[in-house]
């Protein structure tokens, strides 16, 4: 059975960061092995406070799990500060398997979940990736355009929901800063959509564990994404989760 560590926050709701992502671990059969970088009090409505752990304990969650566990892949979510993401660095270049990286900055509401201050090195993190997953407001904040003829960042990374039409769901993918190819699903109708950055960028890391390919990885997680949207439970009262098992 693969291992998949998940660096992420908390959500009380249930249906996003570590949550969520042990959730689609399961789904995929993996074994979801976590350390917390905050703890939020969110629902269906938002976020309504957020208390980070002290990066020298999310360091210690996280050297714990390395040093037992043959980890398979790393997933990264919500990092929240420049701190963890500078002791993350190191971690990282020594780990030589598969990283999957959530840069965690922007909701797709528009929503702002990271200072500014820790941009530059949450960026740092990138070329150690196999693929940084952005939807389309952070492919902005950090600079990686979804023209397939701009000049971009040397580093892999798929944007997601880069269409407007609402009859198709379009993520792009960009290997070494070149454009690659697109992955379609239909656009699933549904209003419950909370989690999915963190299911999908999960799913990956997960797929990638089991022995898939980047691009073989990408698209199983799209398919499972976009079926975990379609048969949405209807939990809560705002945006709710996700069925991460159907």
């Amino acid at each position: 059975m693969k291992t998949v560590l998940t660096i992420a926050g908390s959500d009380s709701g249930g249906g996003a960061g570590i949550q969520a992502d042990i959730k689609t671990a399961e789904a995929h059969g993996v074994f979801a092995a976590s350390a917390i970088t905050a703890v939020t009090a969110q629902n269906t409505y938002g976020v309504s406070g957020v208390l980070s752990v002290p990066t020298e304990f999310a360091i210690k969650q996280i050297e714990a799990v390395l040093s037992d566990f043959d980890v398979s892949a790393i997933k990264i979510g919500m990092l929240g500060n420049r701190d963890i993401a500078k002791a993350l660095e190191s971690i990282l270049r020594d780990f030589k398997k598969h990283i999957v990286l959530d840069p965690v900055a922007i909701s797709r509401a528009g929503s702002r979940l990271l200072n500014d201050d820790a941009k530059a090195a949450l960026m740092e993190l990138f070329v150690l990736a196999d693929v940084v997953t952005p939807n389309h407001f952070e492919a902005e904040y950090f600079g990686l355009d979804t023209d397939i003829s701009a000049e971009l960042p040397k580093c892999n990374f798929l944007i997601k929901n880069i269409s407007s039409n609402s009859a198709k769901a379009i993520d792009r993918l960009f290997l070494n800063g070149r454009f690659v190819r697109d992955f379609e699903t239909p656009f699933a109708q549904k209003e419950n959509t909370h989690g999915t950055g963190c299911t999908y960028s999960m799913a990956i890391a997960c797929n990638l564990a089991l022995g898939f390919e980047l691009e073989d990885a990408i698209q199983k997680s799209k398919e499972y994404i976009y079926s975990a949207i379609k048969n949405a439970p209807n939990l809560g009262k705002g945006n709710g989760p996700i069925r991460h098992k159907v």
